[in-house]
């Protein structure tokens, strides 16, 4: 095995206007940044325009390019946010249009709700699981309530930041420990 860093994705889980899930990704992307021990890059699923799965020809460009994103990456961290109890239809979807670029790879959690999105990471979880990605017990939860101003403006509480760092330990362990199988 080589000792190349790990390039690990933070997958914005949301597209629709006026999200908030880059805000989160910067935030998850700037602690990890500042750990050295891995490549971190934002992939935000609306830049691939992926038709719903079983529409379109299957040869459109955006399915081509975001099966290339999944398969180059090392691992995961998914910014999931909860929306009727669930995760959104364009991260489903997004997920559900690639298949074997998943597979024996690990993948962390932060999700925002008005309970800490805690149900939306549930039901990732047992998505992940079916594509073989290994996710992580850390998991940060963040309240719609005390976590953002007026719903719209990310303001972390400080104790987020040790719970990010905790959930990429075990991502980046995780991560190492499976690209020796891939």
């Amino acid at each position: 095995m080589t000792n190349e860093k790990l390039t690990i994705g933070i997958i914005l889980g949301s597209t629709r206007q006026g999200r908030v899930s880059p805000q989160v990704g910067e935030w998850v992307k700037g602690i990890a940044d500042k750990r050295g021990d891995a490549e971190y890059e934002i992939v935000d699923i609306a830049d691939f325009k992926l038709p719903f799965l079983g529409e379109g020809t299957g040869e459109e460009p955006g399915l081509k390019a975001w099966a290339e994103k999944i398969s180059s990456l090392d691992g995961y961290v998914f910014i999931a946010q909860e929306y009727n109890h669930s995760i959104t239809g364009a991260l489903k979807n997004a997920i559900d249009s690639a298949y074997k670029e998943w597979n024996n790879k690990a993948a962390g959690i932060v999700s925002y709700g008005s309970t800490g999105g805690a149900r939306a990471a549930e039901h990732l979880r047992g998505i992940l699981a079916e594509l073989q990605v290994a996710d992580v017990r850390n998991h940060p939860t963040l309240s719609l309530f005390t976590d953002f101003e007026n719903f719209s403006e990310f303001k972390p509480a400080e104790l987020h930041n040790e719970n990010v760092n905790g959930m990429l330990d075990q991502v980046i362990a995780w991560s190492t420990a499976l690209k020796s199988i891939r």
